[in-house]
């Protein structure tokens, strides 16, 4: 009988210890029926090689969303309980991983108080930020003793500078947990597998009852936990084989939209578009060769946890840094599937306060500071460590100050504080001018100004406007009339008062340029023609008029008495009129020509002492002693006319002796002028006919008092031995 309840009892014990070995294990995931083997939970038609139990999976539940000051431990849990069917009372590990926001190098979790708890024993990964609680036997451990232990675990960051929140997954599998989404993830290794059966080894694998699918990644702290915190380089779920450069999640849930053809991630070639999340390495995807499918890079090489494009084989160099060292399992979300319960998480947040400048202000008052945090509430102090207390809230109004002055916002931690800046600048002292500025006429004025700090500003108006010019010189337009600019000091928005620089506009003396005539050996007066002015000559002379004597180019400054103390310059021209000496006349029967040794266009002429013209040649001349007249134009100078007497001989064409009284005598006129002339006349065979002198200054046409036939004859006229004989010839008619 005793053999019989021990034989009872022994399988009872043998049942009790395979439940408790595999509870941990693959389960399906409506919780009722649980099917074991090898750590992965499958479904299986040969039922008869499977061994059923209905037990429920554990389930955990954590509390302890907290603040977290950098560089001190802190308790990841408030509160943990694993809720587990009574026939499965513990399991061999549990994993706590930082499964968002892990900084590698500065995070670490640890079981704190390790003597308290001598059934666990524990390792960090400090790659995947993972911490392992474990038995060290390899018994089970009671699920009471983990939640025990995992109350002890603690986070720490050693740097003074951390931000943000980190997440914690607590998971009674080794899949990495990622609480954004509720998805596992696991890497599997196996160097050389290719990713078509990457594909399909991750398809046919399943964890605690949820179906997998090579990794389909759509944000990035899914993309930290299952690449840079996974433990190597492996297949993902995307490919651009159906259309080359367009890639898409073509497993898992994603491989189920748009109608089973895929969810697109990236459109275009390096640098492309990114219709949805991304995660390339650099200069990635490449398209070099047929590479069509998405793959972790391998560590080390570019971005941590960045993707690259490879064949489906990728590279067949063993040990190559493109060569698949396995694939990336992810677990959840497919249809028909409901959310597992092995996993909780609890997250820290690092307060930070987000500071928004104030405005400065200008000499004294308060200012109103402004703080926003990410969790917890603002707190003002007075120093960066320590201080008092100033006030809590986001906005912090200062006691009227007139100096820069430095507070800080607290959002809950000492070490991160913020400080604020509360600027006070000083108004630069009101600009110094001179005023008012005169000017002579129109044209621009350079104006200056000049303050105690700052920038000058000019401005057209007493308020408002819009500065025409910066700089302490500014030179305005031309102004013509009275005009007002203002100016200002301007520091760090700091604006002083408006000075006005009045612009006085005088009108200089009004003069204008003359040309004045001088007649030689004479002296003219210049006159600058307007009193009550202080004169300067070029001569030296300071008198409104003075006396010239020689020709050429004076001026004048014509300055106004004081206040407008304006001057004009006037020029005046002195034309010397010289007197004119007649170097000869020269006469051609009537027509008359006077040369002047000293010819100017000044000059005028006249044969008859009334009648002036330009031209020194007349015409028509009568005959006879004449008087020839030069002088000034406009009856300038007429004390220096020139005169010379000239006779014109005025030799008859023809003549007519008829007794009729007209033309009855051959004479030249105005020979009577010259008492020694001699004309000899001689018919055209050369016979001399007659000879007139002195008295007998005509002709009759007869020979010997015979009437000579009409015909030409010619003459010979000898005024005396100076002048050359003048001859021609003549018509007797009849």
């Amino acid at each position: 009988m005793k053999n019989i309840n021990f034989l009872k009892i022994s399988i009872l014990l043998y049942i009790l210890n395979f439940i408790q070995t595999y509870a941990t294990e693959k389960k399906t995931v409506d919780r009722k029926l649980i099917i074991f083997k090898n750590d992965t939970l499958k479904s299986n038609k040969k039922s008869h090689s499977k061994i059923v139990f209905a037990i429920d999976p554990p389930i955990i539940k954590a509390h302890g969303n907290q603040l977290y000051c950098p560089q001190n431990s802190i308790n990841i849990v408030t509160g943990i309980t694993i809720s587990h069917d009574p026939s499965e009372t513990g399991t061999q590990a549990v994993y706590i991983q930082i499964s968002s926001g892990y900084s590698n190098g500065f995070d670490k979790l640890e079981l704190s108080n390790p003597s308290l708890h001598p059934s666990i024993t524990t390792s960090w990964d400090v790659t995947a930020g993972k911490l392992k609680l474990s038995s060290p036997t390899g018994i089970d451990v009671s699920y009471s003793n983990f939640e025990y232990a995992i109350r002890d675990v603690v986070f720490s960051n050693s740097s003074a500078t951390a931000s943000g929140t980190k997440t914690f997954s607590i998971t009674l599998g080794q899949a990495n947990y990622l609480p954004s989404n509720g998805h596992f993830y696991q890497f599997v290794p196996n160097v050389g597998i290719t990713w078509s059966n990457a594909k399909a080894a991750a398809e046919s694998s399943t964890y605690y009852g949820l179906k997998g699918y090579l990794a389909t990644i759509t944000a990035a702290d899914e993309a930290k936990l299952s690449g840079e915190q996974a433990s190597g380089a492996g297949w993902i779920g995307g490919s651009d084989a159906e259309t080359e450069n367009v890639w898409k999640w073509v497993t898992g849930p994603e491989s189920l939209a748009n109608n089973g053809t895929g969810t697109v991630f990236w459109n275009g070639l390096s640098n492309g578009t990114t219709p949805n999340f991304a995660f390339w390495n650099n200069n990635e995807p490449n398209q070099l060769g047929d590479e069509d499918y998405a793959h972790i890079t391998a560590p080390g090489i570019g971005i941590p946890g960045s993707w690259n494009d490879l064949s489906n084989t990728g590279s067949l160099n063993p040990g190559d840094n493109y060569e698949p060292k396995g694939y990336i399992v992810e677990y959840g979300g497919m249809p028909g599937e409901s959310p597992l319960e092995i996993a909780a998480s609890t997250q820290i947040t690092i307060p930070e306060a987000t500071i928004t400048s104030p405005k400065p202000i200008c000499d004294l008052g308060t200012i109103t500071l402004n703080a926003a945090s990410n969790a917890g509430t603002i707190n003002w102090y007075d120093a960066a460590v320590g201080g008092n207390l100033l006030g809590t809230g986001n906005t912090y109004t200062t006691p009227t100050i007139n100096t820069t002055t430095t507070y800080y916002a607290d959002a809950g931690c000492e070490i991160n504080r913020k400080a604020v800046v509360a600027i006070v600048n000083k108004t630069p002292d009101t600009p110094t001018v001179y005023s008012p500025v005169y000017r002579c006429g129109a044209g621009t004025v350079t104006l200056q100004a000049a303050s105690n700090m700052g920038v000058i500003n000019w401005f057209t108006t007493s308020t408002g406007g819009t500065s025409v010019y910066t700089g302490n010189n500014f030179t305005t337009p031309d102004i013509s009339a009275n005009t007002t600019y203002y100016t200002e000091a301007s520091d760090s928005g700091c604006t002083s008062n408006r000075t006005p620089v009045n612009i006085i506009v005088y009108t200089p003396p009004v003069v204008s340029d003359e040309e004045i005539i001088l007649c030689e050996n004479q002296t003219v007066m210049l006159d600058a023609k307007l009193s009550g002015m202080f004169y300067k000559w070029s001569t030296g002379e300071t008198t409104q008029t003075i006396s010239v004597s020689a020709s050429g180019n004076y001026t004048v400054e014509v300055t106004s008495p004081n206040p407008e103390n304006c001057s004009s310059i006037k020029n005046i021209t002195v034309f010397e009129y010289k007197k004119p000496i007649i170097k000869n006349i020269i006469v051609k029967n009537t027509t008359i020509t006077i040369n002047l040794t000293n010819p100017t266009d000044y000059f005028e002429y006249s044969v008859d002492g009334v009648n002036y013209q330009t031209s020194n040649t007349f015409y028509d001349v009568a005959g006879g002693l004449q008087t020839a007249y030069v002088k000034a134009k406009d009856n300038l100078c007429n004390i220096n006319e020139a005169t010379q007497s000239f006779i014109v001989l005025v030799f008859p064409p023809f003549f007519t002796p008829n007794n009729d009284t007209y033309n009855d005598f051959w004479e030249v006129t105005g020979m009577e002028n010259y008492p020694e002339a001699e004309v000899t006349i001689f018919d055209q065979y050369g016979k001399l006919l007659i000879q007139l002198r002195g008295s007998k200054l005509s002709w009759d046409g007869t020979f010997n008092k015979t009437p000579l036939p009409a015909s030409d004859y010619w003459y010979a006229l000898k005024i005396d031995n100076t002048k050359p004989v003048f001859r021609g010839h003549f018509s007797l008619k009849r």
